[in-house]
């Protein structure tokens, strides 16, 4: 291999002084003097034109629709540790991912530690719920943690029902056949997948277990639903419901359509994949197992 071809021999910059993600849609992705250029048709995002991308400060590029890759870009990338994640439109799907995300696996072991220790772990649960309901309950029983925000969400959906002006006679959800329900629970089931595409990117991207989970425990994405729980009262439940009023003014069109069109607006406006992240990163800090 000739000395400095696609910049292998350069030194890595540690993702702790990296700058987080970039989306990158209808294009292509390849290398030109050894660095990576982005070639667009141009988006709501980013003008037609050609861009040359800083990867080595980077901890993951995310592609959406229309865009392709070179062997050379997949090369450079992978040499400086920069993740790579194919992903629906505003990160409500993820199709294929190359996650080296983290240069350490500090986070991960942080993580596997909490799991492993029962005290840690519900400590870990108790922070979660804390920050989807407002305040810290003296309660460390996670079912009765449960039932408190099964409450609390069955009052969202009733008020949020309220103001949009749609009838509503409660969550269903048949795993077997998400389709078989009324429309606010199918935009609702829609809606959440478009949530757990976003806590995967999240959950790829800090190199995390998403196996091993705090609240929920049976999913291979166990840690991911927990992630995207943290975000399901902001971000899925009033973007099913406007979805549900757009398709009343738009019977043509697809109701998942609307319903992932309004959850990916909600996750960029709301910065809801940074802010995952951070949660993470929140998580599995030094001394974030002590209680609260």
């Amino acid at each position: 291999m000739l000395s400095g071809r696609l910049g292998l021999e350069t030194a890595r910059v540690p993702h702790a002084d990296r700058h987080g993600c970039i989306w990158l849609g209808r294009g292509h992705l390849v290398v030109e003097d050894g660095t990576l250029r982005f070639i667009t048709a141009g988006s709501d995002r980013l003008p037609a034109g050609a861009y040359s991308l800083p990867f080595q400060t980077l901890s993951a590029i995310l592609l959406e629709p229309g865009t392709s890759v070179s062997h050379d870009a997949l090369r450079l990338m992978a040499r400086h540790g920069t993740g790579l994640l194919v992903v629906g439109e505003e990160g409500v799907r993820v199709y294929a991912s190359m996650p080296f995300g983290q240069d350490d696996s500090a986070l991960a072991r942080s993580q596997v530690t909490a799991w492993a220790d029962p005290e840690a772990r519900t400590r870990i649960a108790r922070k979660m719920y804390s920050w989807r309901l407002g305040e810290v309950l003296p309660t460390t029983d996670i079912n009765v943690l449960r039932g408190i925000e099964g409450a609390r969400v069955k009052t969202l959906y009733r008020a949020l029902a309220q103001q949009f002006g749609i009838n509503w006679a409660g969550r269903r959800y048949d795993r077997e056949d998400p389709e078989a329900t009324d429309r606010v629970n199918q935009a609702l089931n829609h809606a959440s997948s478009a949530l757990r595409g976003a806590a995967l990117v999240a959950v790829a991207v800090t190199s995390t277990i998403p196996q091993l989970g705090f609240i929920h425990e049976d999913s291979a994405h166990a840690f991911v639903l927990d992630i995207a729980d943290l975000f399901r009262e902001s971000v899925c439940v009033p973007a099913a419901f406007r979805a549900v009023k757009e398709h009343e003014r738009k019977p043509n069109e697809s109701l998942e359509r609307l319903a992932r069109r309004s959850a990916g607006r909600a996750l960029h406006e709301k910065d809801v994949i940074p802010s995952m992240i951070d949660r993470i990163k929140e998580l599995f800090v030094k001394d974030s197992t002590q209680a609260t």
